[in-house]
């Protein structure tokens, strides 16, 4: 299954660090981050994961939850942790599914169906693809997807920005701009029209093209 923006993020139920999850339940009513990994004891995933527990209070600021997976078991995970907390200086404090059977990697399209059914006996190359970043809402619906490969270390400042451009989005009905960072001006959605536009922008805003409208970012 090829999953696409604004397609329903797809539910599972899952072994987790933190105990077992339904994934729709446990995002509730607000935002969620799931990023994939493809291997425990990996390098470049052990500083991902470590960062992403250092930056948890940004997310949380954001009222946005984060879920990591790795294609390998629970008791796998809490062993990697060890190693994550003594190298990275911060300990796991969000919950990191194992997957041993790939039926997560599997539903989320990061693995083709027929790969197998275990991670046992299978490499990090083997699970490459398995390097994804999903953006849910709380209508449990995918905004925003990224996919790295493992030589690359994620930019999770990047990522938090990606969320506040989603979120903003949804609240305000504004597009951002490249290299847009909070607090920039931003452009009115071309769906909302110049009648509705004013009654929110009284001010008006600029207009460099017929089709771009460029008002300070909302509140």
């Amino acid at each position: 299954m090829t999953l696409r923006i604004n397609d329903t993020a797809p539910n599972f139920t899952a072994q987790t660090t933190e105990g077992t999850i339904d994934f729709h339940d446990w995002i509730g009513d607000g935002w969620a981050i799931l990023f994939s990994h493809p291997k425990d004891f990996t390098p470049v995933c052990t500083t991902e994961l470590g960062t992403v527990a250092s930056l948890k209070p940004e997310f949380e600021r954001r009222g946005c939850k984060v879920l990591g997976i790795s294609v390998d078991g629970v008791s796998d995970h809490r062993e990697w942790s060890k190693d994550i907390e003594s190298s990275q200086g911060h300990a796991l404090n969000y919950p990191l599914i194992g997957d041993p059977e790939l039926e997560v990697v599997k539903l989320y399209d990061m693995l083709p169906a027929d790969e197998g059914d275990t991670a046992e006996g299978r490499t990090p190359m083997d699970n490459a693809t398995a390097r994804s970043v999903f953006v849910v809402g709380p209508d449990k619906k995918i905004k925003a997807t990224l996919t790295y490969p493992m030589s690359t270390g994620r930019n999770f400042a990047e990522i938090l920005r990606l969320v506040d451009s989603c979120q903003l989005t949804a609240a305000e009905q504004v597009a951002t701009p490249a290299n847009w960072e909070d607090g920039d001006d931003v452009i009115i959605l071309p769906a909302v029209s110049d009648e509705v536009a004013r009654e929110k922008y009284p001010e008006g805003w600029q207009q460099p093209l017929p089709y771009m409208r460029i008002v300070p970012q909302p509140k």
